[in-house]
């Protein structure tokens, strides 16, 4: 059994990724206003101090903490690593994602070190250190304090002294609605708005003071994390029995871990894990290896059924071979693919042909994770060499692949978008589907949206601002089981967001987009390009998403009408009495 401590963004992101597992955890707040859904979730309210949390963890069978306070909340950062030293219990941090410290920045430890020299202060921080900020009352600086606008909030900041001209309140995180002389931050890390806050405050020419967050109990934690992949893998090795499935590494991410892992090995560094930061910013642990002139990294796919499992994806860093063009450029460093790794042959990748096959994604992570390894290689070791990316095998791997097919030869493919695999058997993934619709239900949305992915996801949820986060709900390939599931549980609005591969698919009467089950069919586009009024040649087209340059820019949103026409067709008899929106999404978001 899992115990979470949250109240913060932290924490919901916990409590979200927890819920993928179908197992029951518990969640605990201090004063239980957070607002939360959970389906498995047990949740209990209420400040713990050691006693109580020790009786807790007994009398529940707790086997594992997560630690996804506040980062401030020092005394019961304190109080989870002593009881989880005392039951021998492992704890994760969930720590924040933190912007570097900006020197033109006051950085302060403690509320007695701001600053007197000034004649007005809005004070960010918090309601609870009303009474902390009281002493430059009484040093004549007017203190305005920012809250949030409900009810026990402004009882508290009444209650030590605050009167309302001082009060103020969060209707949005980056306006600032108070011209003082200076601002009083927290550093509270991205989700706690501190970027926006001091972007807001420059904007106003305010001197800007914040606090350094505490450090953490050093030796309390098993593990950290500070993002939801983190999080799953932390769980899946210290618990490996909560989640039935265990995730897996994309091979964009072990192609980075390896670079990585090679260029420190140049600076004489030989660790097992190094960190990776993955496209959503936050940052895991990979397991490396070396060999006498290079660095390597095995492909875990987790329980994802995978013919890379397994594979050695080697980086050799070497002076610029002669005569030979580096593939892309990473910092100071030349990134050159070279055995194992395949080609594009054909048009409608991310690259032209003749490009190695490592996608738009892997060689960003690549060039992120090298930004803070490369200056000090200047010397002799930056602009001139390459690190020399290779798969052993790579070429008889990639024939039980589909890169034959897709026009791709030599080898394998590099690729990722989030960076992990998130591992589902088709029966698996349809129950984890039904579980997120019934949260999605359980939140009180009336509307439910639906995406393939966490790219479709992200361009549809403008739409919808005001939506919980439950209603976005996740359906890979399963387009026609996720309907039935929001026909069965009553929703009346679903919008079904697709990617203009699946859409083809889903156009066909494929309710399961699958690769396994089913193929792009250029006779069917072209029909129904035909009915649209449009007439090109489709003979070189490899992938569907080609057709947003091949169709004239004038005739797309008639393509798009008819590709969702014959969508909705095979969809809304699932849906008899509920209304359907289908959106088909473009390459960089445009919505039809």
């Amino acid at each position: 059994m899992i115990l979470v401590f949250g109240g913060t963004t932290e924490g919901r992101k916990a409590a979200e990724v927890l819920e993928e597992s179908g197992s029951t955890f518990y969640y605990s707040t201090k004063t239980g206003e957070q607002e939360l859904t959970l389906k498995h979730g047990v949740r209990t309210d209420g400040a713990m101090d050691g006693e109580a949390m020790r009786a807790f963890c007994g009398e529940h069978g707790i086997r594992l903490i997560v630690d996804a306070a506040h980062p401030f909340a020092a005394q019961l950062h304190k109080t989870i690593g002593e009881v989880a030293r005392a039951l021998d219990i492992p704890v994760v941090r969930y720590e924040r994602i933190y912007p570097p410290r900006d020197a033109d920045i006051e950085w302060i430890d403690s509320y007695d070190e701001v600053p007197t020299d000034i004649r007005s202060l809005l004070a960010t921080t918090g309601v609870q250190s009303i009474g902390k900020l009281k002493q430059l009352e009484a040093k004549g600086i007017k203190v305005y304090y920012r809250i949030l606008r409900r009810a026990s909030s402004i009882a508290l900041a009444r209650a030590q002294g605050a009167t309302d001209d001082q009060l103020c309140y969060y209707e949005d995180g980056d306006t600032i609605d108070v011209k003082a002389d200076a601002i009083l931050l927290k550093e509270s890390g991205e989700s706690g708005g501190f970027s926006e806050k001091v972007a807001a405050a420059r904007r106003l020419d305010m001197r800007i003071i914040a606090i350094r967050r505490p450090g953490l109990p050093v030796g309390s934690y098993a593990t950290w994390c500070n993002g939801p992949y983190g999080l799953r893998r932390a769980v899946e090795k210290l618990l490996p029995e909560f989640f039935a499935l265990h995730s897996g590494l994309t091979t964009g991410t072990c192609a980075t871990a390896a670079v990585v892992a090679a260029i420190r090995k140049m600076d004489g560094e030989q660790p097992k894990e190094v960190p990776v930061i993955l496209p959503d910013g936050e940052t895991i642990m990979v397991a490396v290896g070396y060999g006498e002139d290079y660095a390597y990294c095995i492909k875990d796919a987790g329980d994802d059924p995978d013919v890379t499992d397994g594979i050695r994806i080697e980086a050799h860093p070497q002076p610029l071979p002669s005569g030979k063009e580096a593939s892309f450029t990473a910092g100071d460093w030349e990134i050159f693919a070279g055995e194992g790794i395949g080609h594009f042959t054909l048009p409608g990748f991310d690259y032209p042909p003749g490009e190695p096959a490592i996608n738009k994604g892997p060689r960003e992570m690549i060039k992120k994770n090298l930004e803070g390894l490369t200056t000090p290689l200047h010397s002799g070791r930056g602009r001139g060499w390459v690190c020399k990316l290779s798969v052993p095998g790579g070429a008889d791997i990639a024939k039980r692949t589909f890169n034959p097919r897709l026009g791709i030869e030599g080898g394998i493919s590099i690729i990722g978008v989030s960076g992990i695999v998130k591992p589902f058997s088709e029966e698996a993934f349809i129950n984890s589907i039904r579980k997120c619709m019934q949260v999605a239900k359980a939140s009180g949305s009336e509307r439910v949206v639906v995406n393939s992915g966490g790219k479709s996801e992200r361009f549809v949820k403008g739409l919808y601002p005001t939506l919980p986060s439950q209603a976005f709900v996740e359906y890979g390939n399963y387009v026609g089981e996720t309907l039935k599931a929001a026909h069965e549980l009553g929703f009346k609005k679903v919008t079904l967001g697709v990617m203009l591969g699946k859409a083809v698919k889903l156009a066909a009467g494929h309710l399961d987009t699958h690769s396994r089950k089913t193929v792009m069919d250029k006779a069917f586009i072209g029909r129904m390009l035909h009915e649209a009024g449009i007439d090109i040649d489709l003979e070189q087209m490899t992938l569907a998403r080609e057709l947003w340059t091949l169709v004239p820019q004038a005739q797309l949103q008639k393509m798009a009408d008819t590709i969702i026409d014959h969508c909705m067709k095979h969809c809304q008899p699932l849906l008899s009495d509920g209304e359907l929106t289908i959106l088909l999404i473009g390459e960089e978001g445009e919505i039809y």
